[in-house]
C-alpha cells in the first residue's frame, strides 16, 4: 500500500488557491446574478452575494472600485459583475472579487443617458438663467402623473394640509411605456396653451431605470424648458435622477416633496398676514397721531382763532393786488401814450402836407390824380394845384420835357 504524506487545511486551501489564481478563465470573469446580502461598508467596500435559481457566490467590491460607479446597488437589483475568481485561505472559501459592475440589461439604457444629457447641456438647455422662479402663492397647480399611481394621492394630501386654498388640475398621462412621453408633452402644452395655470408638477413615484425611462425623452425635456409656465420634475426617489430633473426649473427628490415646494405653508402665509396687517395698523396709527397734531395746532392759529385777523389779511392782500394793479395800469398807460407820440410823429414826417410847408405842391389832373410828368400833360389841358393851406386851377400853356 501507497504511503503518502498528508496536508495540513492550508496547505491544502493554499493549493486550491493557487489553482484557481493561475486559471486564466478565472482571471478575468463576466458574472451575471442578483444582488443579495447587499452591505455598503463605512469604508467605502460593497460586500455582497450573487445569486440565480440554482446558486450562490459570495463578492466583494473594494472602494477603489466602488467610487467610480454612478449608482448606488441594491438588493434584488440584477447585475454584471466584471472581476475576477479567488480563494480566501483563512477560510476555505472562495469569492468573487469585483473590479465593476452594471446593471443587466440597463446598461445600454444608461450609455443613452449620459450621452443625452452632455448633447442637451452642451446645448445650453439645462443653464441656471433659463430657470423660471415660481410664484410665491400659486392660485392653480397643474399635476402631469399616473391617475392611479400612489404620487398623485401625495400631492393631494400636502396640498390639503399646506394650503387648500391652491385649485390641483390633473391631466392624467402614462408614465412608463412607449406611449409615455407623448402622454406627458402634452400634458405640459396644455397646462401652457389650453388650460394656463400657475406651475406645473410633473412626475411618479419611484422604479426602476426601465420604468422612469419615459422622463429621459429628449422631446419632454425640450417641452419643460420651453414651457412658460415654471415645471417641478418630481421623477422616483430622492437618489433617481432623469433628463427631466435637469430641464425643470426645480427638481424635487419625490412628488410628495413637489407639491411642498410649489405650495406655501397655510399658517405661514396667515402670520406673514397678520404681520403685514399689524404693521399697516401701526403706519395708520401714526399717520393719524400726525395729522391730529397737525390739526390741532391749527386750531390754535392765529387766524382759525380770531377771524377778525384772518379777514384783515384778506383785506390788505386785497388792497396790496389793487395797488399793484393801479401801478401796473398806470405804466401801461405810459408806455402806449409814449408809442402813440412816436409813431404819430413819424407820420407827420412822412405826410405830404408837411412837405408842402416846405414850399412844395401838388398837381392834380381833371380827374383827381397825381401828375408826375409832363408826359402827360398836353397843352390847353386843366389841373389843380395843391397847395399848403389850398388849390388853385389853371390851364397848361405849353409843356417842355427835360429827357
Amino acid at each position: 500500500m501507497e504511503t503518502r504524506s498528508a496536508l495540513t487545511v492550508t496547505q491544502l486551501n493554499e493549493y486550491v488557491k493557487n489553482k484557481i489564481d493561475t486559471d486564466p478563465l478565472l482571471m478575468n470573469v463576466l458574472v451575471k446574478g442578483e444582488i443579495s446580502n447587499f452591505v455598503n461598508h463605512r469604508t467605502g467596500h460593497f460586500y455582497l452575494s450573487l445569486k440565480d435559481e440554482g446558486s450562490v457566490i459570495r463578492a466583494v467590491m473594494f472602494q477603489g472600485y466602488t467610487k467610480k460607479l454612478n449608482f448606488l446597488p441594491e438588493n434584488g437589483m440584477k447585475v454584471i459583475a466584471t472581476g475576477r475568481v479567488s480563494a480566501y485561505v483563512k477560510n476555505g472559501e472562495y469569492q468573487l472579487y469585483i473590479t465593476d459592475l452594471a446593471p443587466d440589461g440597463v446598461g445600454a439604457l444608461y450609455i443613452a443617458f449620459e450621452q443625452l444629457k452632455r448633447k442637451l447641456e452642451a446645448e445650453g438647455l439645462f443653464r441656471q438663467d433659463r430657470k423660471k422662479p415660481l410664484p410665491k402663492y400659486p392660485a392653480t397647480v397643474g399635476i402631469i402623473t399616473s391617475p392611479t399611481g400612489a404620487a398623485v394621492r401625495d400631492m393631494i394630501n400636502v396640498s390639503g394640509r399646506r394650503f387648500p386654498l391652491a385649485k390641483l388640475v390633473l391631466f392624467p398621462s402614462l408614465v412608463q411605456g412607449d406611449g409615455a412621453p407623448a402622454q406627458l408633452i402634452r400634458g405640459i402644452r396644455c397646462f401652457n396653451e389650453d388650460f394656463p395655470v400657475d406651475v406645473i408638477i410633473i412626475g411618479r413615484g419611484g422604479g426602476s431605470l426601465e420604468e422612469l425611462w419615459a422622463f429621459n425623452d429628449e422631446g419632454l425635456a425640450r417641452a419643460i424648458a420651453e414651457s412658460r409656465v415654471p415645471v417641478i420634475s418630481a421623477v422616483g426617489h430622492e437618489t433617481d435622477f432623469s433628463i427631466s430633473d435637469f430641464a425643470a426649473d426645480l427638481r424635487a427628490p419625490t412628488p410628495s416633496a413637489a407639491a411642498e415646494l410649489a405650495l406655501p405653508e397655510a399658517g405661514d402665509v396667515k402670520r406673514r398676514l397678520r404681520n403685514v396687517i399689524d404693521r399697516m395698523g401701526l403706519v395708520c396709527d401714526n399717520r393719524i397721531h400726525t395729522l391730529r397734531a397737525k390739526v390741532e395746532s391749527l386750531a390754535k392759529s392765529r387766524q382759525l382763532s380770531s377771524m377778525d385777523n384772518l379777514i384783515d389779511d384778506r383785506r390788505m392782500a386785497i388792497l396790496n393786488l389793487d395797488r399793484d394793479m393801479g401801478y401796473a395800469l398806470e405804466k401801461k398807460l405810459s408806455d402806449k401814450k409814449a408809442d402813440l407820440v412816436r409813431l404819430t410823429a413819424q407820420l407827420q414826417a412822412l405826410s405830404p402836407l408837411a412837405v408842402m410847408t416846405r414850399g412844395y405842391s401838388a398837381v392834380l389832373d381833371g380827374k383827381g390824380k397825381s401828375v408826375n410828368t409832363v408826359k402827360s400833360m398836353r397843352p390847353g389841358d386843366r389841373v389843380s394845384v395843391r397847395l399848403r393851406d389850398g388849390e388853385a386851377s389853371a390851364e397848361i400853356k405849353e409843356v417842355k420835357s427835360y429827357e
